[in-house]
């Protein structure tokens, strides 16, 4: 990546010179009175409220083509889903929605649905924030079994700013005099340096942010969580349509959250499918992403034994061990956290049959310990495209509030590493990558809300983890709003992506926005 200035950076440059089973019945009324804040008991009403109007349909559309087969083949998948037509199109926002800084770019859209998707049904848009690119989540989710959902409505993706098909983000040199684009992806690991772990991982984040905040300034905080909801709005506005309900998984639940904060009378349905904690330091989250890594590889080991794998008897084992070996050097110039990352990127995969992903991942770990790394290197660079984007680096580091210091790492790496063997040592060090990013306004959160909330989760997630999910109902129900939660059993990201009951129970929440019963428990 030689070209610093991307498309993106030129128009803000510009700009600056210019100025988670079964569904129970609806509990709407009894759970909006229960569910309310101390001190704000519900006010008795002598008529029943208004039925919730349907998801609105488009009165003006974006410019929509068929890109089914290319979509499929970037992401490498192969649909079952009979039907299943993947559309694209792209619309203008600004840089800046307050009119304080100008400029626009452009924003990337994906539009699922199958042949027997109602025309008037009204879509739902989806987002993952900076967890990975949301057309390629949602390309990876409707090639698995995602069909419940996408039989009832279409889907829209829409990718956050300076990520996947929305105008990307270049700013992080890979070069061999500045090669620092290769330092973060390793987290420093090949650095020439005397340095300790931390240190490299720190020096790495330093030179990537200097780079791009160079790049980028004075817009460099552009990128945040509030930007990405005035881009879900922009839509809306084009959509011609007075509200939108949206489905945010990961950190895209955290741009859900913000847009109902923002645009409260805007938003008809809200779906937070595995939501990070709210509220919440980088180390408790490093550490609920890292359990619910280990549980994801938990429930992999556990499959793969079944299936007597090519790992053999004790997969874990014999991943530590070839993590061991990628530590010392023995894999160079692939690291333990691209191999990691790749590891992440097949166990988050809830595309094609579970049985055939683990045996392909077990395939890949087996032939790598036998020193051919040849389809090791490939699943490390898939998930480099998905998780190691300049964009994502960019947009995690504007955020991110209260990051650990590298003293603060170091005490923690032996009790993560005995605690989590897989992912402890890799994730205490990620957690220093956006330490000298300069600190931006916390993402805002909802105080109010008049729309019933579903909550969705699953036992083994390894973007988010299932840790913070008490911090996310406890804020939603403080605002008064009903709230439910269901969880699947299973594992992957999102939690709708590998659940038919999940799926339901979204589709019986869009049409009226009744919930589910709270805690509903569906099945791997």
């Amino acid at each position: 990546m030689t070209q610093k200035r991307t498309l993106l950076a030129a128009v803000l440059v510009v700009a600056t010179m210019c100025a988670a089973c079964g569904t129970g019945p609806s509990i709407r009324p009894d759970v909006a009175v229960e569910q309310r804040s101390p001190g704000q008991p519900g006010e008795p009403s002598a008529e029943a409220p208004p039925e919730p109007a349907a998801l609105p349909v488009p009165t003006t559309d974006l410019d929509w083509a068929d890109c089914t087969a290319a979509t499929l083949g970037t992401f490498g998948l192969t649909s079952t889903t009979p039907g299943l037509t993947l559309e694209c199109a792209e619309y203008e926002a600004d840089v800046d929605a307050s009119g304080q800084m100008f400029g626009t770019f452009a924003v990337g859209a994906l539009r699922a649905r199958l042949d027997g998707t109602p025309a008037d049904a009204g879509p739902l848009v989806f987002t993952s924030g900076s967890d990975r690119s949301s057309i390629a989540t949602l390309a990876t989710m409707a090639a698995g079994p995602l069909s419940t959902l996408l039989e009832a409505h279409p889907i829209v993706a829409v990718d956050r700013r300076g990520i996947g098909r929305s105008t990307a983000v270049d700013c992080i040199d890979d070069t061999i005099d500045s090669p620092t684009k290769t330092a973060v992806d390793a987290l420093g690991q090949f650095t020439r340096s005397d340095a300790d772990t931390a240190d490299r991982a720190v020096d790495a984040g330093r030179d990537a942010t200097i780079e791009c905040t160079d790049t980028l300034q004075p817009q460099e905080l552009a990128f945040g969580t509030t930007y990405a909801a005035d881009d879900l709005d922009r839509l809306r506005q084009l959509w011609g349509v007075n509200q939108i309900g949206v489905i945010g998984s990961g950190n895209g639940a955290l741009t859900a959250l913000a847009y109902a904060a923002k645009f409260p009378d805007n938003i008809s349905r809200l779906i937070l499918d595995s939501p990070p904690g709210v509220n919440t330091d980088q180390i408790t989250l490093a550490e609920q992403r890292t359990q619910g890594k280990e549980a994801a590889f938990a429930a992999f080991a556990q499959r793969c034994v079944a299936l007597n794998c090519s790992l053999g008897a004790d997969p874990t084992a014999a991943v530590e061990q070839l993590l061991r070996r990628a530590a010392g050097g023995e894999f160079a110039p692939l690291s333990t956290h691209e191999i990691l990352d790749g590891i992440t990127f097949a166990l988050a995969s809830t595309a094609g049959d579970a049985s055939s992903r683990a045996t392909t991942l077990s395939t890949t770990l087996s032939a790598a310990a036998g020193s051919d790394t040849a389809a090791l290197l490939a699943l490390a660079e898939r998930g480099r495209n998905a998780y190691g984007t300049d964009g994502q680096f960019v947009s995690r580091c504007t955020d991110g509030q209260q990051w650990p210091s590298p003293q603060g790492v170091r005490d923690l790496s032996s009790q993560w590493t005995d605690r989590y063997p897989v992912y402890g040592t890799d994730a205490a060090l990620t957690a220093l990558l956006c330490s000298s990013w300069p600190t931006a306004p916390s993402i805002p959160l909802p105080t109010s809300l008049d729309v019933p909330v579903l909550v969705l989760s699953n036992a083994g997630d390894p973007i988010v983890g299932n840790g913070g999910l008490s911090s996310v109902t406890g804020l939603v129900g403080a605002t008064g709003a009903a709230v439910a939660s269901a969880a699947w059993q299973g594992s992957g990201h999102p939690s709708l992506g590998g659940s038919q009951c999940l799926q339901s129970a979204a589709v019986n929440y869009a049409l009226d926005t009744s919930l589910p019963t709270d805690g509903t428990v569906c099945p791997a």
